[in-house]
């Protein structure tokens, strides 16, 4: 990596960051004469922009960890360069001074011309060529060592720099997420019992509806398809989870957010995928919704900040958002925006049987308005 190159990477992560902690806009002030119908929407908004800013914290703090396997390579490649370096420079020091020890003044065709035995004089001649020849090398040597290590330190400081950048840019995500997730803790306070559960009849009600318009569209095809051997290993470890709480920022085993499920999951499966959501959407291969297969992964929302993974029969399990637990939800339980297939060239299996799911892991709301945690998670 050249240093302009890297000093342009170093612009682009500031860039990255300053727009990526935007401010997300304000909610609107909760008050128990508003309908639940406005209530629902403001919520939903809510915990929308608390899993928006908790996916850039994600982002985040991928970015931050491959800065710093980058500054810690280019700190190994810089000890090894210093050390070089220094080799280089005895080396050269000592051929100074066998230089000056060993120089008479006398020219070698003088030398020559008054030795007892010319051939020994040529011999010796010889010798000391080979002698220049290794003093050119080294000082060569020196000078290479000197232009790699200097070019070293000044891609090192600017990782540095760059790895600065993204640790301040991720504090300030985090700062983001509490915030958001403060809103979400004041207007659930706000409201009565009598709200909260009218919200989660709403909500339930919403989410039949829309996967009864999902279902009757033929959008999802006929029938699932077996998943490949690599997906019905990602389908059972996220089955493992059900139950375990959601947590913004975490990757399991004890609880997860989103994209942390599915990314474990596919991790476990042997097949390693992007952290985010909006990673996970842009990176791997897009299938069509009739083309579904268990083990896919299903994208919501137009910025791609949600995402769950496809058990078959319409069915999803995720891990909804603050407050609530890994569950098996409709499919439709949120806007889809798309699906993508993280082994897109494997085969399916020639047999399958699904793995047995819980009744608990489908009762209940699929969107919890249960209070949240007492002490918002810190990093």
């Amino acid at each position: 990596m050249s240093g302009r190159f890297l000093r342009l990477a170093c612009t682009a992560v500031v860039a990255a960051v300053q727009a990526a902690v935007a401010p997300l806009p304000a909610l609107a002030a909760p008050g128990p004469e508003r309908p639940v119908a406005e209530l629902l929407t403001d919520l939903q908004q809510a915990y929308r922009q608390a899993e928006q800013a908790t996916e850039a914290y994600n982002a985040a703090a991928e970015r931050l960890n491959r800065q710093r396997t980058v500054v810690t390579r280019l700190d190994g490649e810089l000890a090894v360069a210093r050390r070089s370096l220094h080799g280089s420079r005895d080396e050269a020091g000592r051929l100074a001074r066998q230089q000056y020890q060993n120089s008479t003044g006398i020219s070698p065709y003088v030398r020559l011309l008054l030795a007892r035995d010319p051939q020994h004089a040529l011999d010796e001649g010889h010798v000391i060529g080979e002698l220049a020849r290794e003093r050119a090398k080294t000082v060569g040597r020196l000078a290479d060592d000197e232009r790699r290590q200097t070019g070293l330190a000044r891609r090192a400081r600017a990782a540095l720099d760059a790895q600065l950048a993204l640790a301040e840019g991720q504090k300030k995500q985090r700062d983001e997420v509490r915030t958001r997730l403060s809103d979400v803790e004041r207007m659930l306070a706000s409201l009565t019992p009598a709200q909260l559960t009218a919200l989660a009849g709403l909500e339930q009600d919403r989410t039949a509806d829309a996967q009864r318009s999902l279902t009757a569209s033929g959008a999802l095809g006929t029938g699932t398809p077996p998943p490949s051997p690599a997906g019905d290993r990602a389908v059972r470890y996220a089955v493992r989870q059900l139950g375990k709480p959601y947590q913004w920022g975490a990757a399991g085993p004890v609880s997860y957010d989103c994209s942390g499920l599915t990314s474990q999951a596919w991790d476990h499966a042997g097949r390693p995928i992007p952290r985010t959501s909006q990673e996970q959407w842009a990176d791997l291969p897009h299938v069509p919704l009739d083309r579904l297969r268990p083990g896919d992964l299903v994208v919501y929302f137009p910025e791609a900040t949600h995402v769950a993974l496809y058990l078959g029969d319409g069915k999803v399990v995720q891990a909804p958002r603050p407050g609530a637990k890994v569950k098996v939800s409709p499919i439709a339980a949120n806007p889809i925006l798309g699906a993508v297939r993280p082994d897109p060239t494997a085969a399916p299996l020639a047999r399958y049987t699904p793995p047995a799911i819980p009744r608990a892991a489908t009762e209940g709301p699929d969107e919890s308005f249960g209070t949240l945690p007492p002490t918002l998670p810190a990093l």
